[in-house]
């Protein structure tokens, strides 16, 4: 058969999982990144990164609520998928994360937008005209009280909330690598650093997002970049980046070491058909190369202009590199044999349910929803006049 080398079970040809099981994970680790950018300023009180506060939270929500898309477009029936909330099967984690999605959206991630946001809506309630007025005050939620004793209580709600949403973000993103680590007949995915490894490039891509777009909508509202600000989210970016290129490195020194009956298959299937997207593409210029850019901002004193250039290229790279990692788990762990005998290819389709299109479409999706958020909830200091101060 075509694209088929060696002996395949026939239910081993046909890939189950195509790219939109590739987008599921790489959108839900931007999701928990950025989230965890913004509890450094909250939590961790890293005031550098304060400027991109609100912005780090808009983005997690923007992509939180394309997550599930994936998985909707990827089921036969996606109206059934309600099903797990009626009769809840709590054996399966699957199924569980329907509860973990809701969590962290309803009571973590929306929760903590409206509180710190509840005295700029109550304003803009009070000063926008037409449709904005109305939806101002829905978003009030009848909460009007901007004294100084309430704002308090927001402050502390709103901290506390980012305290438990630390945790459920590792749990909203870890408990995906725990799905494809906790596969024993697949040797490709079944590791105990998995859930780990998928924590930490989520914090990569993640970060790695929110500093680009931060350094775009300043360029777009025509406003200075704070230097000190993106200085310190790529020197986070750095540290987060070779932690978590030291996991893969030490899940792949356990494999070599441990050196089972699948190790000749697996390494016979990096060689040649994951050979570009992960040794190519995700180590050397997807990993490696930032690093070292990254790390060269941190030895030699550059100009502004330079550092911006390198940050920017780095950003764009460490996301490209995510992409390919996520791609190289789930498209790599399904194009060998259980057999260890053969190896099958996917090809993408364009226009099909799971192919190429409804893939870029899922990818723009988030940017068009942060672009009404932003225009809704403006991430910067809002102007207000005097008579509302």
């Amino acid at each position: 058969m075509h694209g088929v080398e060696g002996y395949m079970y026939p239910n081993e040809i046909e890939l189950q999982w195509s790219v939109l099981i590739v987008l599921y994970p790489y959108i839900t680790g931007l999701v928990a990144g950025a989230f965890i950018l913004a509890s450094l300023e909250r939590v961790f009180k890293v005031e550098a990164v304060k400027p991109t506060y609100r912005l780090a939270l808009l983005v997690a929500l923007a992509f939180l609520l394309v997550a599930p898309l994936p998985l909707q477009l990827h089921l036969g029936h996606p109206e059934r998928s309600f099903e797990m909330y009626l009769t809840p099967h709590r054996s399966s984690a699957m199924a569980m994360f329907g509860f973990v999605y809701l969590w962290y959206l309803m009571i973590v991630l929306l929760m903590e937008i409206w509180l710190d946001y509840r005295k700029d809506i109550v304003l803009w309630a009070d000063s926008s005209k037409g449709i904005k007025r109305w939806i101002y005050r829905i978003l009030t939620l009848g909460s009007r009280n901007i004294s100084d004793l309430a704002l308090r209580v927001d402050d502390k709600v709103g901290y506390l909330i980012t305290l438990v949403g630390i945790p459920s973000a590792f749990l909203l993103h870890g408990y995906v690598g725990f799905i494809f680590g906790s596969v024993k007949a697949n040797p490709w995915w079944s590791s105990p650093l998995m859930p780990v490894v998928f924590i930490f490039s989520a914090m990569v891509s993640g970060i790695a997002a929110v500093l680009i777009l931060y350094m775009l909508t300043s360029k777009l509202r025509k406003t200075a970049i704070d230097m000190r600000c993106v200085d310190t989210i790529a020197r986070y970016l750095l540290y987060t980046f070779i932690i978590d290129f030291s996991l893969e490195m030490l899940d792949l020194v356990h494999r070599l070491y441990e050196a089972d009956e699948s190790l000749r298959a697996l390494d016979f299937m990096v060689h040649t058909r994951l050979y570009f997207s992960q040794v190519i593409l995700q180590i050397f210029i997807g990993t490696l190369a930032p690093i070292a850019m990254l790390g060269v901002t941190q030895i030699v004193k550059l100009s502004e202009a330079a550092r911006k250039r390198i940050y920017v290229t780095s950003g764009l790279i460490t996301l490209i590199s995510i992409l390919a990692m996520r791609w190289n788990v789930v498209i790599g762990g399904q194009l060998f044999s259980k057999s260890f005998l053969g190896y099958t290819s996917y090809k993408m389709e364009f226009a099909t349910r799971e192919g190429l299109l409804p893939a870029v479409a899922l990818v723009l999706l988030p940017f068009v929803i942060l672009w009404v958020l932003v225009k809704l909830l403006p991430p910067w200091p809002k102007p207000i006049s005097a008579a509302q101060s």
